[in-house]
């Protein structure tokens, strides 16, 4: 099968990379600048849909001869072949031209949605749970339409994909959403709405036989996936799953996060210090801040600068040589500068 490409125009080519620098632009940005990555997909969908309306003012006044995005749009039945598996995730970058409110609603639910669930999340796992979203949206839909040549596009898979992974991760969050009025919302309540109204307008779509125009089993496939996966993507995230303290913060991620650092850092008055261990004295000038070490070492910051302490006035006991401070999962540790297997302490054994 070949590319629709191959036929293009000077002004195609210059439609298609224009897009192309509108969708992939703003995504590269946030990922360079570790910026919300929520924000960054919600303005590559909507510049997209303004270089998709540019190229209809182009089609109007007859300068552009084919649509620029045929090898772009998701099609049920050439997806077998894998030089059309790309369009699984290229669709969701595109929208109707004549469907502007379709292009609005996504991005309400992209800005208002991801952001908060980015924050719960944090940017990493909140980029594959969009990548979940967005290829179960389109398999969902090549799944119940296998033999259609109908294109399909848009990034309501996604956008559902983003309900569902909420609903399954923290349910009970309030979030500021349109519904009626723009107040907080409970998460539960704004996903199960959405995702019972696609369910009804699904089955009616099934029962009359007559299409909608509207890919409703794309956007149930999104929320199925992304709430079938979300536990295991958050595993080991900044925030526990179901944790309610009312809505997602960088306070609130940061305290999450503290939390988990405290569980996880080992009591160091259940273990010998590293020159005990060794048979050896503790130098006098370590005596006093170890002390203290010992006896304030609950909490991640007071742990941290004490051992500071410790590594700036000590030495390793097994080469001499200089002491470091090291950040790990399971809080700070000292470690020998020449050679961890010197020291490490804690050890992680």
């Amino acid at each position: 099968m070949d590319f629709a490409m191959s036929l293009f125009g000077t002004a195609e080519w210059a439609v298609l990379v224009l897009w192309l620098v509108a969708v992939l632009g703003p995504l590269a940005y946030a990922v360079r600048t570790r910026t919300s990555i929520a924000m960054g997909v919600t303005v590559s969908v909507l510049l997209g849909s303004v270089v998709q309306v540019l190229w209809s003012v182009l089609a109007s006044w007859e300068l552009v001869s084919y649509w620029v995005w045929s090898d772009f749009v998701l099609v049920p039945a050439r997806t077998g072949d894998p030089l059309f598996w790309h369009t699984v995730f290229s669709a969701g970058f595109l929208h109707s031209q004549g469907d502007l409110m379709h292009v609005l609603g996504n991005v309400v639910i992209l800005a208002l949605v991801g952001v908060p669930l980015e924050q719960r999340l944090g940017s990493r796992r909140f980029a594959v749970v969009y990548v979940v979203g967005l290829a179960g949206g389109s398999l969902g839909w090549v799944a119940f339409n296998a033999d259609s040549w109908r294109p399909a596009l848009g990034a309501s898979g996604a956008a559902f994909g983003l309900l569902g992974a909420y609903l399954a991760g923290w349910p009970r969050d309030e979030i500021p959403f349109p519904l009626l009025l723009i107040r907080p919302w409970p998460v539960v309540l704004i996903a199960l709405l959405y995702f019972g109204l696609e369910l009804v307008r699904a089955l009616a779509t099934m029962e009359s036989g007559v299409s909608s125009g509207i890919a409703h089993m794309a956007h149930i496939g999104g929320f199925i996936a992304a709430y079938a996966c979300l536990p295991l993507i958050a595993r080991g995230g900044p925030v526990e799953l179901g944790v309610v303290d009312g809505g997602p913060s960088q306070g609130d991620a940061h305290a999450a996060q503290r939390r988990r650092l405290k569980a996880s850092m080992i009591d160091l008055q259940t273990i010998e210090d590293p020159w005990t261990a060794r048979g050896l004295e503790v130098p006098k000038h370590l005596r006093e801040p170890l002390k203290n070490l010992l006896q304030a070492s609950d909490e991640p910051e007071t742990r941290a600068a004490w051992m500071e302490h410790l590594a700036n006035a000590g030495n390793c006991p097994a080469c001499a040589a200089s002491l470091g401070l090291v950040e790990r999962s399971s809080g700070p540790h000292l470690q020998c500068s020449k050679d961890p297997s010197h020291l490490e302490w804690p050890s992680r054994s």
